[in-house]
């Protein structure tokens, strides 16, 4: 067959070739594609920090009682290492309460499921439990456990729990029935329903618990430290409002809600991929 040159096809039926090394798009383009992707996804944030510094600026209110935007950043960036220690304290507490809540809550709601007895005596303690303000329950456990970091570690450990006690067991006990009768018919032992069906329809919920009680157990950590002491973003900013260093103990309110918003999505992430399998 003999080959046919394309300056031989008509105008009409001739496809462009795609050149290797084509040109690409400039630093200046890539950056403001990059601007262009965060300003729409967090706009509100932008507006949020515009409106208050045109606040702070129109109404003449001295910076002890409301400090501008460009202080408070200004003090996170320049003095980061002032921050950082505190702050890994208060997500290594949030992170062990955490992990410890969620586990204690999980295990509370096997028990739950395996028996009635428990059922009628741990529910309406857990309910107790979640109904008491956590301000209120702080001086409690400190007065117990003492003034310590393992009240700390309580603390975030007892919010932690109630989301995965009640989504957990709604899991155990919404098993899909087809499943159930399958099990019931080959005579399997509730040990063997409960660990190769139960739990693992069970873990949706708790990755919903995840994702409610990350963000929940910073700010509890942090609350914790502001009326105890001791060290963390709470102590520091406990500590900032007492000597008036009102740039410092702002920017510790904003490094504590920028973790628990990144707590948040990292949350987020992991359920939509731990749902995604398990589902």
């Amino acid at each position: 067959m003999r080959a046919i040159s394309i300056d031989a096809l008509p105008a009409s039926r001739r496809v462009p070739v795609a050149h290797e090394g084509g040109a690409r798009p400039s630093p200046a383009r890539l950056l403001a594609r990059g601007l262009g992707r965060v300003l729409s996804r967090y706009w509100t944030v932008a507006a949020f920090v515009v409106a208050w510094q045109l606040w702070s600026w129109l109404t003449g209110y001295n910076q002890i009682v409301v400090p501008p935007p460009a202080m408070v950043f200004g003090d996170v960036v320049g003095n980061i290492g002032a921050y950082l220690p505190d702050l890994g304290w208060t997500l290594a507490m949030s992170a062990a309460g955490l992990v410890a809540g969620m586990a204690l809550g999980t295990m509370i709601a096997v028990v739950v499921w395996s028996s009635r007895i428990v059922s009628g005596m741990m529910t309406p303690v857990a309910l107790v439990m979640r109904s008491v303000p956590v301000v209120a329950m702080i001086p409690v456990l400190a007065r117990v456990f003492g003034y310590s970091w393992f009240t700390v570690l309580v603390m975030t450990t007892v919010v932690s729990f109630f989301p995965a006690f009640v989504l957990v067991g709604s899991r155990l006990r919404a098993a899909p029935q087809a499943t159930s009768d399958l099990m019931a018919v080959l005579g399997a032992s509730r040990s063997t329903v409960l660990r190769l069906l139960l739990l693992p329809h069970a873990v949706p919920g708790l990755l919903v618990a995840f994702r409610l009680t990350a963000p929940t157990a910073v700010l509890a950590a942090m609350l914790a430290e502001y009326l105890m002491g001791g060290r963390g973003l709470g102590t520091l900013f406990a500590q900032s409002v007492s000597f008036h260093e009102v740039g410092r103990a702002w920017g510790a309110a904003l490094v504590a809600t920028v973790v628990s918003v990144a707590c948040f999505v990292a949350a987020r992430a992991v359920e939509r991929r731990g749902t995604a399998r398990f589902s």
